[in-house]
């Protein structure tokens, strides 16, 4: 398998497998904010963060197509992802999930994640959404 950095010649299949707007995925591309995973020579899954704040790296959304998920590609982009933000100096990762996805939840754990809160967004969503956190400060390699 191969994790790399999303490029203009991914956005059919991004737009295909991602909910956000083909602006809305075009500007992340263009800024390296997708991490891609390629396996036989086509792409089976991808990581889309932005920075919470204009600092922290936050995991938008993780999507591993279905016929490929507990393959450990959804591990291999986020370790992917981790290493380059570790990389560029940061010292923390945010991420979250609904209140009632158990399996997201027990995922962002086995990676490292704690649950550092909630926000009821029910007029948008059907549960509140939990947010986690990784202390990633100190792992840098010189």
């Amino acid at each position: 398998m191969i994790v790399r950095r999303g490029r203009s010649e991914d956005l059919p299949w991004l737009i295909e497998h991602d909910d956000a707007s083909e602006a809305w995925i075009s500007r992340c591309v263009q800024h390296g904010e997708y991490f891609v995973a390629e396996k036989d020579g086509e792409l089976v899954g991808f990581l889309r963060f932005s920075r919470f704040w204009g600092k922290i790296p936050y995991m938008d959304m993780i999507r591993v197509l279905p016929s490929r998920q507990h393959d450990g590609v959804g591990t291999a982009l986020f370790h992917a992802w981790e290493t380059a933000m570790i990389d560029e100096g940061a010292e923390h990762l945010m991420t979250s999930s609904e209140w009632a996805e158990a399996e997201p939840q027990a995922w962002h754990r086995r990676n490292g994640f704690k649950a550092a809160g909630s926000i009821d967004l029910r007029i948008i969503q059907p549960s509140p959404e939990i947010f986690f956190v990784k202390d990633i400060s100190g792992t840098r390699k010189e």
